[in-house]
């Protein structure tokens, strides 16, 4: 786990002010990783798809300061300052000072908004912690031009793991592997890597449906979740589970074999959940209509021979995946009847992406 490689040593600081925008997405994970130790390091490896529409776009103003004693920033959220957000992105520079010693060198005024609303239960930290670490990227590179994009790719997923581990998988896209795992070419804990193998045509522009099921704060952070498996009863034999499963959906998003796609999917997002329900102190984050939803999904797959599947965050809310070929009926499926069991009929249609961008 080297990562000496991430601590910059040739740095120009001729650059007097600078504004960079990135447009980084939410991801959903396939394999699910729910257990980790310090620094942020996976007890076992996950795979998601990269989102689309889902996004946060950031803007940071660097301004160069005499006193560079201190990291100063300020925080704006949607044209709002945001001091309650400040205490999270503080942390997330104290842990990656080492590594970025520059934002010493700045006044950074950071600006983001979220094109899906702030309080919908959408893992926002993904995207959030992603586009600050891409804009991050875009001035190193200024005070050092010999970086290569896939340096780049690589450290800034590697810092947005400092910040949510999640948010490392949101750099790249369609697919994201974090986590070091024998059958994954090139994967490490420390940094998400792109799919290093070709998927089938099927699994392209794959569909994701986010149904905002309950879009309160959630009663147990995935902090304190992450934190739980430390003792849980089935920690070990789960990890083992999850690094398997990732091995064999590997070969199925090459193969294009569906069935065994939505096996496995919906298989992780209720051991996910099943392993919230046996930690000590337990709980619960679905709600009934999470429930419902499952149910309808599973009639109408049956009734109709649809490929559609459902996967679940460390929440309420429902990602329905499917073919972009059944996009037309499932569509109509969501917006006629799982529409129902949202809170005030709310959905997101959105697709697989690419990753990060420069605006």
């Amino acid at each position: 786990m080297n990562t000496a490689q991430f601590i910059p040593s040739a740095l120009n600081f001729s650059i007097e002010k600078a504004t960079y925008t990135w447009q980084t997405p939410s991801n959903i994970a396939l394999i699910k990783y729910w257990g980790k130790s310090e620094p942020q390091i996976p007890k076992n490896a996950s795979i998601s798809f990269t989102l689309n529409n889902c996004h946060t776009i950031t803007s940071i103003d660097f301004s160069k300061k005499s006193n560079t004693s201190e990291i100063t920033f300020e925080l704006f959220f949607e044209g709002e300052k945001k001091e309650a957000f400040k205490p999270k992105i503080a942390q997330f520079f104290d842990r990656i000072k080492e590594y970025c010693p520059y934002i010493f060198e700045y006044d950074m005024v950071i600006d983001s908004m979220n094109s899906f609303p702030h309080s919908s239960g959408i893992a926002s930290s993904a995207s959030g912690l992603s586009a600050i670490a891409m804009c991050l990227m875009s001035l190193e590179k200024e005070l050092n031009p010999n970086l290569s994009e896939n340096f780049i790719h690589q450290k800034a997923s590697f810092l947005a793991r400092l910040g949510s581990g999640s948010a490392s998988r949101s750099i790249e896209g369609p697919l994201v592997v974090w986590g070091e795992h024998p059958a994954i070419e090139g994967s490490s804990d420390v940094f998400g890597v792109k799919f290093p193998y070709a998927i089938h045509s099927i699994f392209e522009n794959y569909q994701d449906a986010i149904l905002l099921v309950d879009k309160g704060e959630k009663q147990v952070s995935s902090t304190v979740g992450h934190n739980l498996m430390h003792k849980h009863p089935y920690a070990d034999q789960r990890f083992i589970q999850a690094n398997e499963n990732l091995s064999k959906i590997s070969e199925i998003l090459q193969r294009g074999d569906i069935d065994a796609f939505i096996n496995i999917v919906e298989s992780e997002a209720l051991t996910l959940h099943a392993m919230m329900l046996t930690s000590n102190p337990y709980f619960i984050l679905m709600k009934p209509n999470t429930l419902e939803i499952i149910h309808k999904i599973w009639k109408f797959r049956e009734e109709t021979g649809s490929k559609i599947c459902f996967t679940l965050d460390a929440g309420a809310n429902v990602h329905v995946l499917y073919p972009e070929q059944e996009k037309e009926n499932v569509n109509n499926f969501i917006v006629k009847t799982l529409s129902n069991y949202c809170q005030k009929n709310q959905y997101i249609f959105d697709n697989s992406g690419f990753g990060a961008k420069k605006l």
